[in-house]
């Protein structure tokens, strides 16, 4: 199967987008079609073999829509079509107001008494009075051309949509009026007051502006993808056969080598090779705390250099560096549909059918039944027409989508599709790994106890022998020592000792530094250590002896230390009634500790990684729905088990790849802020669908007359074209919300 992307054009609501998916739905050998009505993409799954992009575009072309593959080296970007099409609704609009404004003056003000010269008097100069009009109003049909070309297109194919009823609403305005000319002509002047010119001019301006704002709005829904596509930096210096040159950042290739200066952006994924520098990654991780890089610590693309000059060497360029693939994730999250927009896809699928069939049985109605003129009854049908139209309906899932994935990017967290943002916030267990999630994920001195000498004193010595070991409880210690100023003497016959410790030489004594093993084969008494190191080992801390000569010189308890945010996160994920479970390869006894001091209760142990996935499985099958938080790369099967697998972004490619989300700081409180941004997400779509479901109930009846039956107004076609364009702009300021609510 291959995934293919393409541009549609001639959208307009929800029912064009749900007409184009199912046309090419129906396609023998297509998996399946998601189109996005905010962004104007969609994607298809598709059998290349069987199936070629032409017959894919012909699908769509014969449903009455546009469509081309979407080439981004190419096409257009978001951000260049949505000011584009702004652009150009601002102009149709300021066009047809220059129109429309004195037609509504002309026929509007003759009838209150404004002033009108005698020319254009419709008593005594009726021709020349709906001529004018005639005139005045054709511009106006040429500038909302598209509403006709879209609206009889899709409606003779029979897919009617938005366009079809602003077309039909205003064509059936436009020909009465003609109808009304020609009587004119036959000398029955009083047809003059019978004329709908400015009904169409107006409707047609007023939905103009509605669409302006509309594509406005749409446009700041969009943000967090154009604000990440202008952090790349534009070129890069490299060094070439010795020689420093600029070049555009599309020509880097892996292995270059590059200087940045201080100040300058990190033209792509690399290493250090050489320099020292603080690094500004907040626009990548959220973290507004500089980050301190060195020799051989990676670097981002688009993240800012501090004060030091960095050599760096090119890892990932193009679409594989971390920023391409935050803004691919993005993308892929704003174009899948949630679940909850099918609702919106099931209603538009008949509505539009519906309402022309209400507006024709209304006019009949108040034609046949009720006794009224025909001018009266087409009006009623035609505001039917127009306040109906579904385009609130269509906008209230994508908006709040795009904008909630946009405002989650801003805070460091990636959803990979749009569904995971709706169903995260009904997860009620969340099951953490321990190393490197609930943990620092790397071992630290905790604490030195001596029983001959000087702490400091012993873990020198003791530092001394371990730098020439690579264990990571080895490098544990040898970085304590450092960061306490230690120096390090001078070791001879180093001896590893295999699952026991280390053997060396120092300053005229052999060194045993090891576990309680080694201890044992050199007959050194624990006892003088054993309420030390039962305490430290309830802790999850490692004890590490050191001893010479057969006497116990101490040891160092060496543990993974919990991260500053996990008690926390913890008590505020139970307090929120969700269980929180420990999952780890870990030995029972020290996850035990770990999980006591974050306030975990259950604790599932010494599980092998496709364990891990079974103890996934065994908590869904008791009905819970389950995330899970891990790193590693042996949390990548629990991780694409789990109904919602959450992945620390310092873990492993494996990791992240297997996630429904990313979060891209260490920090587990982003667990609460994604859950929390799930949940304000799926409020303002509900929102949005209620809103968008009650204008058209309460409108409807009110165009139909049922206000009118009672002696309450009538609503005219005019109104309710303001009306109905501004229902969607409510819907989009609605999710726009999201962007400022705070989120805990």
């Amino acid at each position: 199967m291959k995934e293919e992307t393409f541009v549609i054009e001639g959208m307009t609501c929800a029912s064009c987008a749900l007409t184009v998916e199912n046309a090419v739905k129906k396609i023998p050998n297509v998996q399946s079609a998601v189109v996005n009505l905010t962004t104007e993409k969609m994607t298809v799954d598709y059998d290349p073999a069987k199936i070629s992009e032409a017959e894919i575009e012909k699908a769509v072309a014969d449903a009455g829509y546009g469509a081309s593959v979407f080439d981004p080296a190419t096409a257009k970007s978001q951000a260049e079509r949505q000011d584009e099409a702004t652009h150009n609704m601002w102009h149709k609009f300021l066009w047809s107001a220059v129109f429309a404004v004195p037609l509504l003056y002309l026929s509007m003000g003759s009838m209150m008494g404004a002033w009108v010269p005698d020319l254009l008097n419709m008593s005594t100069h009726p021709m020349t009075y709906a001529l004018v009009q005639l005139l005045l109003t054709l511009p106006v049909m040429y500038f909302g051309r598209r509403f006709y070309v879209n609206g009889f297109r899709t409606l003779f194919k029979g897919h009617p949509n938005m366009d079809s009823l602003v077309a039909l609403a205003t064509s059936a305005a436009f020909l009465y009026s003609l109808y009304g000319i020609y009587h004119i002509a036959l000398g029955h002047g009083h047809h003059a007051h019978e004329l709908y010119f400015e009904s169409v001019a107006v409707i047609l301006t007023l939905i103009t502006l509605g669409k302006y704002f509309e594509t406005l709005s749409k446009g700041r829904t969009s943000d967090a993808i154009q604000k990440l596509m202008k952090l790349s930096a534009k070129e890069a210096t490299v060094i070439r056969d010795g020689v420093e040159m600029a070049v555009p950042i599309e020509d880097v290739v892996i292995g270059d080598v590059m200087i940045v200066k201080p100040g300058e952006k990190i033209p792509v994924d690399g290493v250090v090779v050489s320099g020292h520098s603080a690094i500004d990654e907040s626009m990548l991780t959220g973290e507004s705390i500089p980050v301190e890089k060195t020799i051989d610590d990676k670097v981002y693309g688009a993240s800012i250099n501090g004060q030091g000059s960095l050599t760096l060497r090119a890892e990932k360029v193009g679409d594989e560096t971390l920023l391409a693939q935050i803004i691919k994730l993005v993308e892929d999250a704003q174009q899948t549909k949630a679940p909850i927009a099918k609702i919106a896809d099931k209603v538009a699928a008949v509505f539009v059918p519906v309402v022309i069939a209400i507006a024709l049985v209304s006019g009949l109605f108040w034609y046949f039944v009720m006794g009224k003129d025909f001018v009266f009854a087409m009006t009623v049908a035609i505001a039917v027409l127009v306040i109906a139209c579904p385009c609130a309906l269509g906008l209230a899932t994508p908006t709040a989508i795009m904008v909630g994935t946009g405002r989650a990017a801003e805070n460091g967290i990636l959803y990979k599709r749009g569904d995971t943002l709706e169903n995260a916030h009904h997860i009620d267990t969340i099951v953490f790994d321990k190393t490197g999630t609930i943990t620092q994920g790397k071992p630290e001195v905790v604490d030195v106890f001596t029983y001959a000498g000087d702490a400091g004193e012993l873990l020198a010595r003791v530092a001394s022998v371990e730098k020439l070991s690579e264990h990571p409880l080895s490098q544990a210690i040898v970085e304590k020592a450092a960061a306490d100023g230690l120096d390090l003497q001078v070791v001879t016959n180093f001896t590893s000792l295999t699952g026991r410790g280390l053997q060396a030489d120092l300053a005229g004594q052999t060194l045993y530094i090891g576990n309680r093993k080694l201890m044992q084969d050199q007959k050194v008494d624990l006892s003088a250590a054993e309420s030390a190191v039962l305490a430290a080992t309830e802790k999850g801390q490692t004890p590490i002896f050191v001893s010479a000569n057969a006497q116990l010189l101490g040891f160092i308890a060496v543990a993974d230390t919990v991260k500053e945010d996990s008690k926390a996160t913890v008590a505020r994920l139970q307090e929120r009634d969700i269980d929180v479970v420990m999952l780890t390869g870990d030995n029972a006894k020290t996850a035990q500790a770990i999980a006591k001091q974050v306030g975990i209760k259950t604790v599932i142990s010494e599980v092998l990684p496709d364990q891990k996935s079974q103890a996934i499985q065994n908590l869904q099958s008791k009905g819970k729905m389950v995330a899970m938080v891990g790193d590693g790369i042996n949390d990548a099967p629990a991780l694409a088990t789990a109904d919602i697998g959450i992945a620390v972004g310092t873990g492993t490619d494996i990791a992240i790849e297997s996630a429904d989300i990313i979060l891209m700081k260490p920090e587990l409180s982003d667990i609460i802020k994604s859950l929390a941004l799930s949940r304000l997400t799926i409020k303002v779509i509900k929102e949005n669908l209620f809103w968008a479901f009650i204008y058209n109930i309460l409108a409807i009846p009110v165009a139909m007359g049922v206000l009118y039956l009672f002696g309450g107004p009538l609503l005219n076609p005019m109104i309710a074209g303001l009306a109905m364009s501004f229902s969607s702009v409510s819907v989009v300021l609605n999710a726009l919300r999201l962007k400022y609510i705070k989120l805990n």
